[in-house]
Formats: structure tokens, sequence, C-alpha cells
């Protein structure tokens, strides 16, 4: 296989790890005015994600220097068109960090109310603009001959693009709230369950009309064929859910965020980035990768360097995995 076409599916699943790794971040961000009745219980939801959110945030800086490195037309013209979006998500990402680690400082509680209210805007506002992001880039948009995006902000919010922001809003919502259901116990615990009941049907309503829509108009046989594995999957974690199989549950909903991504990314290949105006305006696989100099390199560097960053994540998540509860938090604040 050309190393052009492999890095593509490389990028891929470093986005795919991105959104299922911070997907459930996000999720659990969210859910803070939901399920957390009082200080301690929003204590144990940010202590779930608190000793791997920022690992898993790391993935969307690999994410991104491997889509610089491998493909800068791909890489200067989505930054360069949507660059007030993913200003906004870096901002976002900011703050939801500065959040997590000066919401302790100060015993008052309108100081802890503030920082909560910028984790949850921290975590919905990416989960969101992703989708209007990742969508856009499969429907396509208005390039010139140089490959320079030539819309405005407006074209960006349409149907399609705010449908796909809304499904990664509630995908991850749903994944939030299954997590925490994981790493819970008690009441916190079941009412995080019955959460994901509720939000799990909005999910399932809003992300097959998305994938649907995708298929229809921009995919292929084969994003349609794992669109379908993401809805089964989606369905799966949902039935799972009911009869408290967390564990089995919140695998599912992360095989529906990785097929659901891939299939994005199956609808737009061979493209990069589609030309809506004009077809021989599109960036593709080919003309907007480097050199085969270039891809060799990182491909030996990848190969060094992915299987232990791949080894250490799987060992943090060994050490962290017991479960948080109100005791431990009580017991940790004295």
């Amino acid at each position: 296989m050309d190393l052009a076409y492999l890095w593509f599916f490389i990028v891929g699943f470093l986005f795919i790890g991105y959104f299922v790794l911070d997907g459930f971040d996000f999720g659990v961000g969210m859910s803070l005015p939901f399920l957390g009745k009082d200080d301690t219980d929003r204590r144990v939801l940010i202590n779930t994600i608190g000793p791997v959110w920022d690992l898993n945030e790391t993935w969307v800086i690999v994410a991104g220097a491997s889509l610089f490195a491998a493909f800068p037309e791909w890489y200067a013209t989505l930054f360069s068109g949507f660059y007030l979006a993913l200003l906004l998500i870096l901002l976002a990402l900011i703050v939801r960090g500065v959040s997590f680690e000066y919401r302790h400082k100060n015993p008052e509680s309108k100081w802890k109310k503030w920082f909560d209210g910028m984790i949850i805007v921290g975590s919905a506002l990416p989960a969101l603009l992703w989708g209007v992001a990742f969508a856009n880039i499969v429907q396509g948009v208005a390039l010139s001959e140089n490959h320079i995006y030539t819309g405005g902000l407006l074209p960006l919010l349409n149907p399609y693009a705010l449908l796909g922001g809304i499904t990664t809003l509630v995908l991850f919502f749903t994944h939030g709230v299954v997590f925490i259901t994981l790493k819970t116990e008690g009441e916190l615990k079941e009412r995080a369950r019955k959460l994901a009941i509720k939000s799990g049907l909005v999910t399932i309503v809003v992300a097959a009309t998305f994938l649907v829509w995708t298929t229809i108009a921009f995919g292929s046989v084969l994003s349609g064929a794992v669109a379908v594995i993401a809805a089964l999957a989606l369905i799966t974690a949902y039935l799972l859910n009911l009869r408290g199989r967390e564990g089995w549950s919140f695998a599912f909903m992360s095989v529906t965020v990785a097929t659901a991504v891939l299939s994005l990314f199956l609808a737009l290949f061979p493209d990069v980035m589609p030309a809506s105006n004009n077809p021989a305006y599109s960036l593709t696989i080919e003309n907007a990768s480097s050199s085969d100099y270039t891809l060799t390199v990182m491909m030996w560097t990848a190969l060094i360097f992915m299987p232990v960053v791949l080894v250490y994540q799987g060992w943090t998540y060994w050490v962290f995995r017991k479960r948080v509860t109100r005791q431990s938090v009580l017991a940790a604040a004295h």
C-alpha cells in the first residue's frame, strides 16, 4: 500500500483514539449539572477522569502533529478555513484543564461553581464543534484552485454539520455517563445508569439520522457497512446498560464511537477535503501528502513509539481501575 494511503488511516486511527478516550471525558464534564447533587458528588465525578483526562487529551496533539507532517496541504486548508471553530475548541480545552486544577484551590462554593461551569462549557463546546468540523469535512466546503477555503463562518453552520455536532454532543454525553456507571458505586451509579437510559434513546435517534444521511449523501458501501456496525453497537450498549452490565455497555459504547468515526473517514476516502464548488479543486490523499521520504521517517518513528504509548496508557488505566466512592473522596479531604 502507498505510504500516503497508509498514513490517512493512521491519522484516522489517532482521531478515533482521541474521540473514544476524550469523548467520555467530555461526557463526564457535561454530566455535572445532572448528576452532581452536591459538592461531594461533583468531586466523585471529576475524580473518575482525574488520573487520565490529560493523557486522553494528548491523542489530539499527536493526531494534529501527524496531520501536519503527513498531509501539510490538508492541515493548512483545514486550520485556516476552520480557524475560529478550532480556536474555540482549543480555548475550551484550556479552560477545562485549568478548571480541573484550580477548582479545589478555594473552599468557597461560589469559587467551585464558577469552575464547575467552565468544566461544563469546556466539555460541551468541543463535543459539539468537533462534530460540526468533521461533518463539514465529509460534506465538502468551497475551495479555490489553490485549495484555500473561500467560504465564511455561516456556510459551516449548515443543517448537516449542525446535526453532526449534535450527534457527537449526545454520543459523548452518553459515553461519559456510561463510564460513570463503570467507575462509581451506590446511588450515584444508579442515577448515572438511569440518565444513560434516557440519553441513550436520544443518542440512538440522533446518531441513526446522521449516519443514514451521511451514507446516502456522501458514503460508500464500505462506509455504510461500518455505520451499520456503529448503530448495532450503540443499541447493544443501550440494552446492556438496561441490564446493569456497565463494563460491557462501556465497551460497546467505545466500539460505537470508533466505528462511527471510521465510517466518516471511509466516506471521505480517497479525498481528504472535498471541494463542494468544484471537484477538481478537492484535496486528495495523493495531492495533499508529504514526500515518500518524510512518510517513511514518520512510519519508523510511529513503529517505535506508538507501542510504547499504548502500553503506557493501558498501564495507567490498570493502575487507576478501581471505582471512586463518596467515602474515598471524603477521606481524602481530611
